[in-house]
This record gives structure tokens, C-alpha cells and sequence, in this order.
């Protein structure tokens, strides 16, 4: 397998734009409820050399909010786009910038002929800042709970088989970063928040979100709502029961890398090609 970009593997397996304790002392922590997205743009803009605050970035990201008191299906339709997608970020940081930051997401799914690290490091060591949007419900430790969310991540670094990251700070091997950025764009809602928004005779109906996004007929989300509402009028507590709904999300998983615009680095970005399909 090759890389998409020439790297030097001897000293391509490590780069950072912070340390670790300088990252300790820069990252932004999370600025409000599902503000992952721009939570990092705050962090990109800052290790490019512009200051920005929480509330400039979050509105220029246009972070999307759950509408956790809704009915049943605008709640569902909520979940698959709170947030912000890749999209928003790089619009978000440009606009906070003043146009100065430019930004490039390169697509992991369908997986991709390219070896994390060092394609991290090539970018890293030439000053691009990366920002990781992962699928945190795949590869999720024995023992712990599946999380509720995608989350955009800042990348301030790689080492050898490990990827450091802000907002939380946090080291991870590349292979379960591999595995939560090259996910299929989907959303696992939980069997709890199904049915505690089940309300009398409340009938779902994913048709009118199936003229826009046919996956929501695809996934038959009605039918996988029925199906809990099924096994908790059965009452057989020995019958396994789902624990989560599938539905469509509207986030791609990949990574975003942004430079300021007129540098020639950004301009690499721009005309870099995308990662080849496996």
C-alpha cells in the first residue's frame, strides 16, 4: 500500500505543532452543547496565528443544536445533523478569519489508500492544522458505553502508531483513529431516547424526510421503531431486545486540514488530489 503523498518514513512517523504541554496550556475546551465543531475551528485559527472567540466561531459554524423536547421524529431528524458537519467547519473558519483560512477535507469513507500517520505527519510538518471528524460509536472499549455522538477533533500531533488530540487531550492509537475516521455516515440512537419521546399513539413518519434523504427509507428507521415498540409490548425480558436505532447522519468522516490561504502551502491544499479508494 502507498501513500498519497510522497513521505519520508523515517521521519515522517512524527511531527507536532504543539507540545504536549503547550497544548495543555492553548486548547480550547468545549464552548457549549455540540459545539465540538467549533470548538476546533477556535483551536485552528489560534495555532495559525488568529484569535478569535468562542462566540465569533460558533456562529460562523452555525453549530446546530438537538431538539430534545421535540416529537419523536423532528428529535430524530435533530440527532442525524446536530452539531456541524466538515462543511460548516471549513466555512466557519474561513468566515472567521476574514477570508484569511483556507481549508480541505479529504474524504476516509470508502476507505482510502493511505497510511494515517505519516500522511498526517507530511501535512503537519509543512504547517497545515488537521482536524479529525470521527464516528466515536465505532471501536469503543469492552466495558464502555457506546457514545452518543460524532465528534471533530483537533490533531496537534503525531508520533509512531499514535495520534495526539484536543478537546479532550487525548493519545490514541492510530489504529482506532483509522477505524472511527472511516466510517459509513450513520448515527446509532439510543433504545432509551426512542422511547421516552413515544407519546400515545404518536406515529412516526420518515416519508417526508425520505424525499430528501432516501437513507431514512432505506435504513427503514419506521420500521426500527416499531420493532422497539414491539419487544417492550412483549414484555419477555429473556428475548435479546435492540439497544440502539440506526439512522442517517448528516457528517462525513475524514479530516480537514486548513493553512492560511495566500501561503504556498495553502495552495498545496487546494490542488492536493483526494486520497485514492482502496
Amino acid at each position: 500500500m502507498e501513500t498519497a503523498h510522497p513521505v519520508d518514513e523515517k521521519r515522517g512517523c512524527s511531527a507536532m505543532l504543539w507540545s504536549v504541554e503547550e497544548a495543555v496550556e492553548r486548547q480550547t475546551l468545549q464552548i457549549g452543547v455540540s459545539a465540538c465543531g467549533a470548538t476546533a475551528v477556535v483551536d485552528v485559527l489560534q495555532a495559525l496565528g488568529i484569535a478569535v472567540t468562542p462566540e465569533t466561531a460558533d456562529f460562523c459554524v452555525r453549530t446546530r443544536l438537538r431538539k430534545n423536547e421535540a416529537p419523536l421524529p423532528d428529535y430524530l431528524v435533530s440527532r442525524s445533523e446536530a452539531g456541524a458537519t466538515h462543511q460548516q467547519l471549513l466555512d466557519g473558519a474561513e468566515q472567521a478569519s476574514g477570508g484569511k483560512v483556507v481549508g480541505r477535507f479529504f474524504a476516509f469513507h470508502p476507505p482510502r489508500q493511505v497510511k494515517l500517520v505519516p500522511w498526517l505527519a507530511h501535512w503537519i510538518q509543512r504547517g497545515a492544522v488537521p482536524v479529525a471528524t470521527m464516528n466515536m460509536q465505532l471501536a469503543v472499549p469492552e466495558g464502555e458505553e457506546v457514545p452518543d455522538a460524532w465528534h471533530h477533533q483537533l490533531i496537534f500531533g503525531v508520533g509512531p502508531n499514535a495520534v495526539f488530540m484536543t478537546n479532550p487531550l487525548d493519545v490514541v492509537s492510530e489504529g482506532v483513529v483509522l477505524q472511527r475516521l472511516s466510517s459509513e455516515s450513520v448515527l446509532l440512537i439510543r433504545r432509551e431516547d426512542v422511547l421516552q419521546r413515544l407519546i400515545g399513539d404518536t406515529q412516526l413518519s420518515m416519508q417526508a424526510q425520505g424525499k430528501s434523504d432516501p437513507r431514512w427509507i432505506i435504513f427503514d428507521v419506521e420500521g426500527q421503531v416499531r420493532q422497539v415498540c414491539c419487544e417492550e409490548e412483549c414484555g419477555n425480558e429473556e428475548l435479546p431486545k435492540m439497544s440502539h436505532i440506526v439512522i442517517p447522519a448528516a457528517y462525513q468522516s475524514g479530516v480537514s486540514l486548513f493553512a492560511l490561504r495566500d501561503s504556498g502551502l495553502g495552495q498545496m491544499l487546494l490542488q492536493a488530489p483526494d486520497l485514492p479508494l482502496l
